[in-house]
């Protein structure tokens, strides 16, 4: 892939001149700014700072995400007045939210970690709602015929039969979460991935801009592979759909 994007450098730029080369990079110029921020701890820091932002502001949409999905759950009119609600606001563009970040907040950390919150906060809601909404009802049959009511069938029935949908979810709450932390860090100058991605819009340094989206998603693979793969591939051991 980075033979075939500098393959295409090299055409486009060089050869033909359709584009110029602050509008579209060579990986050799990324990689050139990628090791000057590095040799100058810009991206050392900004990383840390955004990291720490992240994991709190995520943390804590877990926690309210997960105790409003079961309460959706768990009540039939809140379900049926709250839901669509929920649904509908989950659907706004994290961006929005930033007016009244900084109305209530200021701008500072907190109106940042407000943003990234409830970027992520509703899709973990809606997973909970649907993993449970879509146990399996033998599965429930089957238990209370085994003598399990209440609490048990749903700590040692319901809850394990969802995992999979709600990881999944989760998942996908932590990617709204980077997006939105990006949209947060971008809204003023702090320390951060999304402050030193500005800087390189700001100074048309298209390499520096690439060089923070690669290290984005260079992030994003790791949290999934060290922590949510783990997670999904225990699940899919544990229901016999994975033999490793």
């Amino acid at each position: 892939m980075i033979t075939i994007w500098e393959l295409v450098y090299r055409l486009t730029v060089d050869v033909l001149g359709i584009w110029k080369p602050y509008v579209f990079p060579s990986p050799i110029e990324v990689f050139k700014t990628f090791k000057h921020l590095l040799s100058n701890n810009i991206l050392i820091v900004a990383i840390i700072a955004s990291m720490q932002r992240i994991i709190i502001g995520y943390l804590i949409s877990l926690i309210l995400g997960i105790v409003l999905g079961l309460v959706i759950v768990r009540y039939k009119y809140i379900d049926e007045n709250v839901s669509a609600l929920i649904l509908g606001i989950q659907t706004l563009p994290s961006i929005c939210w930033l007016p009244f970040a900084v109305l209530w907040f200021g701008l500072n950390d907190s109106a940042i970690l407000f943003v990234t919150t409830i970027g992520s906060t509703f899709a973990i809601t809606i997973a909970i709602q649907s993993g449970i909404k879509n146990v399996n009802p033998l599965y429930i049959r089957a238990a209370k015929t085994m003598g399990a009511n209440g609490l048990n069938i749903y700590w040692n029935v319901i809850m394990p039969a969802s995992l999979p949908t709600i990881v999944s979810g989760m998942k996908q709450g932590w990617s709204f979460a980077w997006r939105a932390l990006m949209a947060g860090e971008m809204l003023f100058a702090t320390v951060g991935l999304g402050q030193v991605l500005i800087v390189g819009r700001d100074v048309a340094d298209i390499s520096q801009v690439v060089a923070v989206m690669i290290v984005i998603i260079l992030l994003g693979l790791l949290v999934d592979k060290l922590i949510f793969g783990k997670i999904e591939a225990n699940i899919r051991y544990r229901w016999g759909l994975n033999s490793n």
